[in-house]
């Protein structure tokens, strides 16, 4: 998909891109498939903000992704591929040969037309879904199982990817897009091939405003703001209070502190993290 840019009508035009993708259809989402959003605006169920700099943004319909790819045995045909404003990736809609149509993402090499299977016995081909324990060493993987059944969780952005490496015992080694290594059940499914519309990193978004369509505020630091709001507010000028340690708005260190609990049942079935 090539980058485009528009033309500098306009200082924030100027240096704005877009992504000119061809194969997108334009027909309304699948309304069977889709659920009306509510914005929280960062907000909790108390009305307190939980997550600061969020509010506004355009209206968004959410489409119902098969993650679980739990379809086993009933083969499905590409019916479009379609734009997604919940996610950096594309998606597919899949209409089964039962009558039922799903969503899936959408990985590189996918087209209108393609058939695509899950479970045992599918072929190794981008969009096809498998246990991990059937996938051969060395294939590139997306949409990830950590859980049995409770559908994907790893690599499900666009351009993501892991690689399966080996085998030990039930466990399959799996290398994630960071570099760790993690051990996965071999029973959880995995998809062939990795996420598509590569290009989206390389987007520019050109102009505060177009932040403001996808719901981010603008981030404040902490050192332009008054004492009363910020431990790094005040002083005269340019001034960073003598050079604190950074905290959050309410004194918490953010830089080194740790403040994860010990999870053992997660990080023992990593192999070798991200960070050596």
């Amino acid at each position: 998909m090539p980058i485009k840019p528009y033309r500098p009508t306009s200082p924030g035009r100027r240096g704005m891109t877009f992504l000119k993708d061809d194969v997108l259809s334009k027909e309304r989402p699948e309304k069977s498939l889709t659920i009306s959003l509510v914005h929280s605006g960062g907000r909790n169920d108390q009305g307190r903000v939980t997550s600061r700099f969020r509010g506004g943004g355009h209206k968004r319909l959410y489409r119902v992704i098969d993650f679980k790819r739990n379809k086993v045995g009933v083969p499905g045909k590409v019916v479009r591929i379609e734009y997604d404003p919940n996610r950096s990736a594309r998606i597919a809609l899949i209409a089964c040969v039962d009558g039922e149509k799903r969503y899936i993402l959408c990985p590189v090499g996918l087209s209108v037309g393609d058939i695509v299977q899950d479970g045992l016995g599918s072929d190794i081909r981008p969009g096809n879904a498998l246990p991990l324990s059937s996938i051969p060493l060395g294939t590139i993987i997306h949409n990830i199982e950590l859980k049995q059944g409770k559908g994907g969780q790893l690599a499900r952005s666009a351009g993501a990817a892991a690689q399966v490496m080996g085998r030990e015992g039930s466990y399959v080694q799996v290398r994630l897009a960071s570099g760790e290594m993690r051990r996965i059940l071999g029973t959880c499914m995995a998809t062939v091939g990795q996420v598509g519309n590569l290009d989206h990193e390389k987007v520019a978004v050109g102009k505060a405003g177009r932040s403001r369509w996808m719901g981010r505020r603008p981030h404040v630091r902490g050192v332009v703001m008054n004492p009363v709001d910020h431990p790094h507010g005040g002083g005269e000028g340019k001034s960073g209070q003598g050079n604190p340690h950074p905290v959050s708005p309410w004194g918490v260190p953010t830089k080194g502190f740790k403040t994860r609990k010990k999870k053992k049942a997660s990080s023992r079935f990593i192999i070798s993290r991200r960070t050596k």
